[in-house]
């Protein structure tokens, strides 16, 4: 459904002390947006949280905590990053998954109707695809996740639907492939550490003795698995264009190219300039051998365009801010 277009500046940040969250609160910042960050600080960091942003640290499970923070910032437009987002302890913890990343997520909504929030943007993921039977991937494709986090995900895109249709929000997911790369200010640093990109600059640190490749057989060019990295600041823009948007959608969000696991590790070594040991294991259930978005419709709806569609840039920003930054955020 397309809106009628409205500028909107007051956004209202969930998550915006994570990793995804705390760059694009800085960018909304650069190009003069007013940005709420709301924040519980289980996952995020208090110092991942932009200086000219306004905070609140609060629990979107509790729903008199969200209304109030709504009140105080009154926002015009929601973006919504806060989420549980580790497939292996979704399907350890499955009720977890639910209850934060939809439970939690309606809570946000309510409170959003009940401020007259018309624009929300929903930071979904790839994974409600499952394991695809084509790539690469474009918004067509059926939605069969395979894990509670993929489940949980789709369950809110599908609640958005219905608060659309019903309240008319107007809303865009954005279903991220593999974000990755870092700011000068902000990166990644997450207590649970499970993406590559990362795990593989702490053994060029020092912080860690190898990286572990799972699985050298697939049918890829080298055997590893193939991920499509989209840069941070990308992904960013990609926020900035929906929010000022003028229509409800779902996009995914990626390069349209591919990077393997061996390239990823290759491309470390040569930015770092380190020896990095990489030690080769057996597969892991549920990785798919590819996993590439097509990202054509958002660049014809909304006209974007990512800036980095190589991995050696994306792996550059993040080895900066890793070494100005050893200990992460340090909390």
């Amino acid at each position: 459904m397309i809106y009628p277009s409205k500028f909107m500046n007051k956004i209202f940040v969930t998550g915006g002390a994570g990793y995804i969250g705390s760059i694009c609160v800085e960018q909304l910042l650069n190009e003069g947006f007013e940005v709420s960050v709301f924040d519980n600080l289980t996952e995020g960091h208090k110092r991942a949280v932009d200086p000219r942003a306004r905070f609140f640290q609060g629990d979107l499970a509790d729903r008199t905590v969200v209304r109030h923070a709504f009140e105080e910032a009154k926002p015009e437009a929601v973006m919504h990053f806060a989420a549980n987002a580790l497939v292996g302890e979704s399907m350890q913890n499955p009720s977890k998954y639910f209850r934060n990343n939809v439970c939690s997520g309606i809570n946000l909504l309510d409170a959003a109707v009940e401020a007259g929030v018309n624009k929300f943007v929903f930071s979904s993921t790839c994974a409600t695809f499952g394991i695809p039977d084509r790539m690469p991937l474009d918004e067509s494709l059926p939605q069969n996740p395979i894990n509670p986090y993929g489940e949980s995900k789709l369950m809110f895109e599908q609640v958005l639907r219905w608060y659309e249709e019903i309240h008319g929000l107007s809303y865009v997911a954005l279903r991220y492939f593999n974000a990755a790369g870092a700011t000068e200010r902000y990166g990644e640093d997450h207590r649970i550490e499970t993406h590559l990109i990362p795990n593989v600059l702490k053994v060029a640190l020092g912080q860690k003795d190898s990286v572990d490749i799972y699985g050298t057989d697939y049918p890829t060019p080298d055997g590893t698995c193939i991920r499509d990295y989209i840069h941070i600041l990308d992904l960013a823009q990609a926020h900035i264009l929906a929010v000022r948007s003028n229509v409800t959608a779902k996009y995914n969000l990626g390069t349209g190219g591919g990077t393997s696991v061996r390239e990823v590790i290759d491309t470390c070594r040569k930015v770092t300039g380190r020896e990095i040991l990489a030690i080769e294991k057996p597969r892991r259930a549920g990785d798919p051998p590819r996993l590439i978005a097509a990202s054509d419709k958002i660049r014809t709806e909304l006209g974007w365009k990512p800036k980095f569609e190589n991995i050696l840039p994306i792996v550059e920003s993040a080895w900066a801010w890793h070494v100005k930054n050893p200990a992460g955020y340090g909390d």
